[in-house]
């Protein structure tokens, strides 16, 4: 009810609006029953919408919460202080202690570990990382950092302890990044979804300017009582009503990702998953995804 209204009051009349005006119709001619079923499919159909969006949110909820909250920072040669990841700057020197995550983005500047960073890279041997040679240097340019002295916000450290040099801030890290796509590509609608969002523009308006010219032929060309005229306008709404619509396509797309998170593959959204279907060819940028998870 309150997205039906939402949308009036931004001149926009979407099938919410209708399904509204459909449901009401029926009451007023004593269908009940058929009002309860067009809002129950209705209600139905968002429901399912929602309760895909809640599990996406809570992929990217943990997805987010793989980096620490606080990193301990070295103020001097033997002073540390702890601090909200957020207040990192670029610059900052980060303490890692091992078996712990590293808190941003940067490079190792003193001692040397193994990280494991398949949260980010999806490699799953930790990889050797050993202090740049020149600290400023590699300050002054953080692109030209080798792959074996780079590290990433959210990767689990190994045995050894590093002091690593912050190159972004939190908001800027490859994991928060890798966070907004997921965002991204969870909200975009697939081509089906963003084809009913044009078609329901000229669809809802269209309906109900046939219930109009249904009510006024009744009374004015057949003289019809206008109770009987208002029955017949009311069939007209609620048969027109969409809700198949409505319910359609958020339960197929709901029930094309359970299917495919049953078989082991995880699809992030309506618009990959109909993409997919149109796919000729696929292209894997690491062998360790398509073997039994171990090098060969």
């Amino acid at each position: 009810m309150r997205g039906a209204w939402g949308s009036i009051r931004r001149g926009r009349f979407e099938v919410d609006f209708l399904m509204i005006v459909a449901a009401a119709g029926a009451a007023a001619v004593g269908r009940l029953s058929e009002g309860a079923v067009l809002l129950f499919l209705f209600s139905l159909g968002h429901a399912l919408e929602e309760y895909a969006m809640a599990r996406a949110t809570r992929s990217i909820k943990a997805l987010g919460e793989l980096a620490p909250r606080t990193a301990t920072l070295r103020v001097g040669p033997d002073e540390l202080v702890e601090r909200p990841v957020e207040e990192l700057q670029v610059g900052d020197v980060a303490v890692v202690r091992p078996n712990s995550r590293v808190p941003a983005d940067g490079f190792v500047s003193v001692g040397s570990t193994a990280i494991d960073q398949s949260a980010v890279t999806g490699e799953s041997i930790p990889v050797e990382k050993a202090a740049v040679p020149d600290v400023a240097k590699a300050l002054a340019n953080p692109d030209a950092i080798s792959s074996g002295s780079r590290v990433f916000a959210g990767t689990v450290n190994g045995p050894g302890a590093f002091d690593m040099v912050v190159t972004a801030a939190a908001a800027d890290t490859t994991l928060a990044r890798v966070v907004k796509l997921v965002t991204e590509a969870d909200t975009a609608q697939s081509p089906t979804q963003q084809f009913i969002d044009r078609f329901q523009r000229f669809y809802v308006p269209a309906v109900i300017l046939a219930v109009v010219v249904v009510l006024a032929v009744g009374m004015i060309w057949f003289a019809e009582p206008f109770g009987d005229s208002f029955y017949r306008a009311m069939l007209v709404l609620v048969a027109a009503s969409p809700c198949a619509l409505a319910i359609a396509t958020p339960a197929a797309v709901l029930a094309g990702i359970a299917r495919a998170g049953r078989a082991g593959v995880l699809v992030k959204g309506g618009a990959p998953l109909e993409t997919l279907g149109k796919v000729d060819a696929m292209a894997f940028d690491k062998t360790g995804t398509l073997t039994w998870g171990h090098p060969r």
